[in-house]
Protein backbone atom coordinates (compact mmCIF):
# COMPACT_ATOMS: atom_id res chain seq x y z
CA UNK A 1 0.00 0.00 0.00
CA UNK A 2 2.91 2.52 -0.25
CA UNK A 3 0.79 3.62 -3.73
CA UNK A 4 -2.59 4.79 -3.19
CA UNK A 5 -5.18 2.58 -4.75
CA UNK A 6 -9.36 3.70 -5.21
CA UNK A 7 -11.52 1.65 -3.77
CA UNK A 8 -15.34 2.61 -4.09
CA UNK A 9 -14.61 6.73 -4.40
CA UNK A 10 -12.75 6.65 -1.95
CA UNK A 11 -8.73 6.82 -2.16
CA UNK A 12 -6.61 5.18 0.23
CA UNK A 13 -3.19 5.78 0.93
CA UNK A 14 -0.21 5.84 3.59
CA UNK A 15 0.65 9.30 5.16
CA UNK A 16 3.01 11.03 7.55
CA UNK A 17 0.99 12.78 10.75
CA UNK A 18 2.11 15.89 10.68
CA UNK A 19 4.13 17.04 13.64
CA UNK A 20 5.25 13.11 14.39
CA UNK A 21 6.71 10.62 12.60
CA UNK A 22 4.04 7.66 12.54
CA UNK A 23 3.02 6.52 9.26
CA UNK A 24 -1.02 5.96 9.11
CA UNK A 25 -3.34 4.70 6.62
CA UNK A 26 -5.96 7.70 5.25
CA UNK A 27 -8.91 7.69 3.40
CA UNK A 28 -9.74 10.63 1.07
CA UNK A 29 -12.11 11.57 -1.40
CA UNK A 30 -11.31 10.46 -4.80
CA UNK A 31 -11.04 12.72 -7.93
CA UNK A 32 -13.52 10.81 -9.55
CA UNK A 33 -16.42 11.87 -7.61
CA UNK A 34 -15.83 15.08 -6.60
CA UNK A 35 -16.06 15.38 -10.87
CA UNK A 36 -19.06 14.14 -10.85
CA UNK A 37 -20.51 15.84 -8.26
CA UNK A 38 -19.43 19.03 -9.79
CA UNK A 39 -20.87 18.28 -13.25
CA UNK A 40 -24.14 17.41 -11.68
CA UNK A 41 -24.22 20.82 -10.11
CA UNK A 42 -23.05 22.55 -13.22
CA UNK A 43 -25.72 20.77 -15.25
CA UNK A 44 -28.53 22.08 -12.56
CA UNK A 45 -27.59 25.64 -12.71
CA UNK A 46 -26.61 25.74 -16.45
CA UNK A 47 -27.34 29.64 -17.24
CA UNK A 48 -29.63 28.72 -19.83
CA UNK A 49 -31.81 27.13 -17.29
CA UNK A 50 -34.96 28.29 -16.69
CA UNK A 51 -36.27 25.97 -14.02
CA UNK A 52 -38.03 27.50 -10.65
CA UNK A 53 -34.82 28.22 -8.16
CA UNK A 54 -36.79 26.54 -5.43
CA UNK A 55 -36.79 23.16 -7.81
CA UNK A 56 -33.44 23.55 -8.42
CA UNK A 57 -32.35 23.93 -5.32
CA UNK A 58 -34.61 21.11 -3.71
CA UNK A 59 -32.64 18.80 -6.14
CA UNK A 60 -29.37 20.11 -5.22
CA UNK A 61 -30.05 19.47 -1.43
CA UNK A 62 -30.73 16.18 -2.26
CA UNK A 63 -27.91 15.24 -4.30
CA UNK A 64 -25.28 17.47 -1.46
CA UNK A 65 -26.96 15.67 1.51
CA UNK A 66 -26.75 11.96 0.14
CA UNK A 67 -23.16 12.95 -1.75
CA UNK A 68 -21.95 14.13 1.91
CA UNK A 69 -23.40 11.29 4.48
CA UNK A 70 -21.99 8.92 2.00
CA UNK A 71 -18.21 10.68 2.04
CA UNK A 72 -18.44 11.94 5.60
CA UNK A 73 -16.14 9.46 6.76
CA UNK A 74 -13.08 10.50 4.87
CA UNK A 75 -10.22 13.46 5.34
CA UNK A 76 -12.43 16.17 3.79
CA UNK A 77 -13.06 18.86 5.66
CA UNK A 78 -11.21 20.95 3.28
CA UNK A 79 -13.06 18.99 0.39
CA UNK A 80 -15.93 20.23 1.40
CA UNK A 81 -15.65 23.65 1.96
CA UNK A 82 -14.44 24.06 -1.58
CA UNK A 83 -17.01 22.39 -2.61
CA UNK A 84 -19.79 24.54 -0.56
CA UNK A 85 -17.76 27.81 -1.99
CA UNK A 86 -18.02 25.97 -5.79
CA UNK A 87 -21.81 25.32 -5.18
CA UNK A 88 -22.55 29.13 -3.60
CA UNK A 89 -20.81 30.28 -6.30
CA UNK A 90 -22.65 28.55 -8.83
CA UNK A 91 -26.13 29.30 -7.85
CA UNK A 92 -25.44 32.86 -7.80
CA UNK A 93 -23.96 32.67 -10.85
CA UNK A 94 -27.26 31.66 -12.65
CA UNK A 95 -29.78 33.68 -10.33
CA UNK A 96 -28.00 36.93 -11.23
CA UNK A 97 -28.68 35.47 -15.17
CA UNK A 98 -31.93 34.17 -14.51
CA UNK A 99 -33.31 37.51 -12.37
CA UNK A 100 -30.70 39.94 -14.70
CA UNK A 101 -29.13 41.04 -11.06
CA UNK A 102 -26.35 42.70 -10.98
CA UNK A 103 -24.26 42.60 -7.52
CA UNK A 104 -25.66 44.99 -5.62
CA UNK A 105 -29.16 42.70 -6.02
CA UNK A 106 -27.25 40.01 -5.05
CA UNK A 107 -26.00 41.74 -2.40
CA UNK A 108 -29.27 43.35 -1.01
CA UNK A 109 -31.34 39.38 -1.57
CA UNK A 110 -28.26 37.64 0.13
CA UNK A 111 -26.78 40.20 3.03
CA UNK A 112 -28.88 41.30 5.67
CA UNK A 113 -28.18 44.81 7.22
CA UNK A 114 -25.51 44.33 9.14
CA UNK A 115 -23.80 42.68 6.06
CA UNK A 116 -23.50 38.92 7.26
CA UNK A 117 -24.32 36.85 4.13
CA UNK A 118 -26.92 34.11 3.97
CA UNK A 119 -27.67 30.95 1.98
CA UNK A 120 -29.57 31.26 -0.92
CA UNK A 121 -32.95 30.53 -0.40
CA UNK A 122 -36.43 30.34 -2.47
CA UNK A 123 -39.72 29.86 -0.74
CA UNK A 124 -38.56 28.62 1.78
CA UNK A 125 -35.98 25.94 0.56
CA UNK A 126 -32.08 26.90 1.76
CA UNK A 127 -29.39 25.62 -0.20
CA UNK A 128 -27.65 23.02 1.74
CA UNK A 129 -24.16 23.76 3.83
CA UNK A 130 -21.59 21.18 2.93
CA UNK A 131 -18.98 22.93 5.15
CA UNK A 132 -21.22 22.38 8.37
CA UNK A 133 -21.27 18.42 7.62
CA UNK A 134 -19.48 16.87 11.13
CA UNK A 135 -16.58 14.51 9.56
CA UNK A 136 -16.40 11.59 11.37
CA UNK A 137 -13.56 8.93 10.86
CA UNK A 138 -12.73 6.05 11.69
CA UNK A 139 -11.27 5.38 15.37
CA UNK A 140 -9.16 2.44 16.13
CA UNK A 141 -10.66 0.97 19.40
CA UNK A 142 -8.92 -2.18 19.90
CA UNK A 143 -9.90 -3.89 23.45
CA UNK A 144 -12.75 -1.38 24.21
CA UNK A 145 -14.82 -3.13 21.36
CA UNK A 146 -18.05 -5.03 23.27
CA UNK A 147 -18.36 -8.30 23.73
CA UNK A 148 -21.61 -9.97 22.36
CA UNK A 149 -21.90 -12.28 24.76
CA UNK A 150 -22.10 -16.40 25.17
CA UNK A 151 -21.47 -17.92 22.02
CA UNK A 152 -24.23 -20.26 21.56
CA UNK A 153 -22.58 -23.76 21.70
CA UNK A 154 -23.31 -27.44 21.23
CA UNK A 155 -24.26 -29.84 23.92
CA UNK A 156 -19.74 -30.78 24.08
CA UNK A 157 -18.90 -27.45 24.46
CA UNK A 158 -17.75 -26.49 21.04
CA UNK A 159 -19.05 -23.16 19.83
CA UNK A 160 -20.78 -23.67 16.34
CA UNK A 161 -18.84 -22.70 13.99
CA UNK A 162 -15.87 -25.24 14.61
CA UNK A 163 -14.81 -27.88 12.28
CA UNK A 164 -16.57 -30.81 13.98
CA UNK A 165 -19.39 -28.83 15.86
CA UNK A 166 -21.91 -29.50 13.01
CA UNK A 167 -22.51 -33.42 13.87
CA UNK A 168 -24.02 -31.70 17.37
CA UNK A 169 -26.31 -29.14 15.95
CA UNK A 170 -29.54 -29.21 15.54
CA UNK A 171 -31.50 -30.23 11.92
CA UNK A 172 -33.60 -27.80 10.52
CA UNK A 173 -36.72 -29.26 9.12
CA UNK A 174 -37.36 -27.61 5.29
CA UNK A 175 -40.95 -26.39 4.53
CA UNK A 176 -42.44 -28.99 1.86
CA UNK A 177 -43.46 -26.97 -1.21
CA UNK A 178 -47.02 -27.62 -2.40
Amino acid sequence: MSDRFDFLGFRIQWKRKRGTDKWYAYTFISDRPIRSLKDKVRALTSRLSQQPPRDVLIQLNRIMRGWSNYFRHAVCKHTMDNLDNFVWWRVVRWWKRLHRWRWKDVHRHLADHTGRWHRPSADGIELFNLAKVSITRYRYRGNTIPNPGPWPTTPDGRCRGEPGAWRHARRVRRAVRT
